[in-house]
């Protein structure tokens, strides 16, 4: 019995390294792209009672040191007073234009649909989307993730990452965040391209309208970003943003069951992901479950606890150096030393989130 579970050790020990050094260490050799034409852009935001954000984020979006670009906001059923903030922003700022959707009893939409009338909306052919509660970290965000434009590339994928405040919670957001992007960044790199997210991704508008939109999966709530990416992303239209002026920045949660709510709502597209994406995604915290359970075991039997102690070190340095160049790369710095204690703990919040039902609203807008 001992044996096999050193055999499952040595496995899931080879596969965490293949992981590491085959897809995640891409992000820290990544060369940069440098299209310096200027394409013009139409960026569009969906906003549903999104008044306070957008007074504070969206001036961010208009005075982008870009020469040749139009803000969409899409003004969903708010009950605020979004409208009047808009009406205030477009007397100032004439790049900025507003389509409203009236709030209609008879009819529930997600945010696909207010997404979709932002892209028909929009004048020019390359999109670039944020969320209403999101902001460019500076000036030339539009720039940076325009350059990234070369040949015949439709998708480009951004970081969205969230603001560092004090307390244990932000720091188990963020490093989900950052694991996350380092994953489907990574895989891009690799030619695996599986998923985006919409505080910061950008594509063509005919790619949109060639694979008829969000049809495919029109009635499930999330999916705007990663299952149109999944379906429509390879390894020759995508490239990815992630040189220092391309990130975006968003308000973390500040309440644990808020953050694991919208980690469960987001966990309803997995199961629509093309199978090999899906392989790959579940093979990784498997190999890592099967890694520390098999280690503890180990230990336990003190089945030669000098190769066993050795294997798991060299696992942690592998690790530490492959996290230490992505939190580099994308602004991370202080998430490095947490994150041999968030590699493990991760494992029982997957399991949460995995056994736990369904989000009860799936068609709720947020």
């Amino acid at each position: 019995m001992i044996f096999v579970v050193a055999v499952l050790f040595a496995i899931s020990f080879i596969v965490q390294l293949f992981y590491y050094l085959f897809f995640y260490l891409q992000l820290a050799f990544v060369k940069e792209q440098n299209n310096i034409e200027n394409i013009p852009i139409s960026v569009i935001i969906c906003a549903h009672d999104e008044a306070e954000n957008l007074e504070i984020f969206l001036p961010l979006v208009l005075k982008q040191n870009y020469p040749t670009f139009e803000v969409i906001v899409v003004n969903d059923c708010s009950e605020d007073n979004t409208e009047d903030v808009l009406k205030i922003f477009q007397k100032q700022y004439f790049n900025l234009k507003v389509t409203t959707i009236k709030k209609d009893e008879k009819f529930t939409h997600g945010k696909k649909l207010a997404q979709t009338i932002g892209i028909k909306a929009a004048k020019y052919e390359t999109l670039l989307f944020i969320d209403a509660d999101c902001y460019p970290e500076n000036k030339n965000w539009i720039k940076s993730v325009k350059s990234n434009y070369i040949s015949n590339t439709e998708i480009v994928l951004g970081y969205g990452a969230y603001e560092k405040t004090k307390g244990f919670l932000n720091k188990i957001i963020r490093f989900d965040t950052f694991f996350i992007a380092l994953q489907y960044l990574s895989f891009a790199l690799a030619g695996v391209p599986y998923m985006g997210v919409g505080r910061n991704l950008s594509y063509k508008k005919n790619l949109f309208f060639k694979n008829k939109g969000f049809a495919n999966h029109a009635r499930l709530l999330s999916g705007d970003d990663d299952l149109f990416v999944n379906e429509t992303a390879d390894s020759k239209n995508t490239k990815v943003a992630i040189n220092d002026n391309s990130f975006t920045l968003s308000v973390p949660k500040k309440k644990f069951n808020y953050w694991l709510s919208q980690k469960k709502r987001h966990r309803t597209t997995f199961t629509r992901y093309k199978l090999k994406h899906k392989v790959l995604l579940a093979l990784e915290p498997i190999s890592r479950m099967l890694f520390y359970v098999c280690l503890i075991a180990l230990l336990a039997f003190n089945f030669y606890p000098i190769i066993v102690i050795s294997f798991f070190a060299l696992r942690l340095i592998v690790q530490m150096l492959v996290i230490y160049f992505a939190t580099r790369k994308l602004h991370e710095k202080d998430l490095l030393l947490y994150s041999p204690i968030f590699d493990f703990i991760f494992i029982f919040i997957g399991f949460i989130i995995f056994f736990s039902r369904k989000h009860k609203n799936p068609y709720a807008w947020r």
